[in-house]
């Protein structure tokens, strides 16, 4: 009876442990989860420390929305602190940066993002383990490329709202930005790799948002629903998403669009 009663509890130990990897189930087109992902903290000039996140969309086709609030919220000091609240598909680096006071009073915070169904969170602390460079490879020394749009220079994660636009609904706005590199060829990947790349995506707002060419940087925005919107910029260097794990070196720009 008492082995009997082990191996059951080693079953069903063993079946719990299986059912909470989430992250190797198959994905699918829609009604999947989608995960948090914090991906280190670095030190900024001004003695704050930033905390880089991302997310992981399992679904192949469905884009998710979750509002800020109950179901999509940072703990403690939000439920706002930055986060998205349109989840693009597959895995998302770098989407955004929780700054905060180099002293870290609040020791670790979590991000909870309830989807389809599924309740996600993530834990972010200074663990020494999670310390990363995303302004400069230290093996190559290759940075991350320079955006310049309205006047402002940003280089490395998003620090802050970088541009305000104004348009109405159904008029395109104009994006025109200048994006440079410093051209830095990383010996481990393909010759013929991409050296420059960009990416235009929705990061907040209520409606749909069309793109003329998000690939891109040139480009307009028509919106069709008025409101404040939120659009990202991304733009990669040779080093790819997610830096092939070195967290560099690609740069992320937030544009506030009002839409009246």
């Amino acid at each position: 009876m008492k082995i009997t009663r082990v191996l059951l509890l080693l079953v069903i130990s063993v079946a719990s442990s299986a059912a909470q990897q989430l992250p190797l189930e198959p994905l699918r087109e829609s009604g999947q989860s989608v995960t948090p992902a914090y991906e280190g903290w670095y030190r900024n000039a001004d003695g704050t420390i930033s905390l880089l996140v991302g997310y992981f969309n399992r679904n192949l086709k469905q884009e998710v929305d979750v509002p800020i609030g109950s179901s999509n919220h940072i703990d403690p000091g939000g439920p706002d602190r930055g986060q998205p609240t349109h989840f693009l598909t597959h895995r998302q680096w770098g989407m955004f940066a929780i700054v905060v006071p180099g002293s870290f009073p609040e020791k670790m915070l979590t991000w909870t993002l309830v989807t389809n169904g599924r309740t996600m969170t993530v834990p972010m602390t200074l663990n020494k383990d999670y310390e990363i460079s995303p302004f400069k490879d230290p093996a190559l020394g290759n940075t991350p490329p320079v955006v310049q749009i309205e006047g402002a220079k940003v280089q490395g994660p998003p620090r802050g709202i970088s541009a305000n636009l104004t348009t109405t609904v159904g008029k395109p706005v104009a994006l025109r930005p200048t994006v440079t590199d410093d051209m830095v060829m990383d010996p481990r990947r393909p010759a013929d790799a991409p050296k420059l790349l960009v990416s235009w995506s929705k990061f907040r707002g209520t409606g749909l948002v069309h793109f003329l060419n998000p690939r891109t940087a040139d480009t307009t925005a028509t919106f069709d629903t008025p409101g404040e919107y939120i659009i990202r910029l991304q733009a990669n260097d040779v080093s790819g998403d997610g830096g092939g794990g070195f967290q560099c070196c690609w740069t992320s720009v937030q544009i506030k669009v009002k839409v009246e």
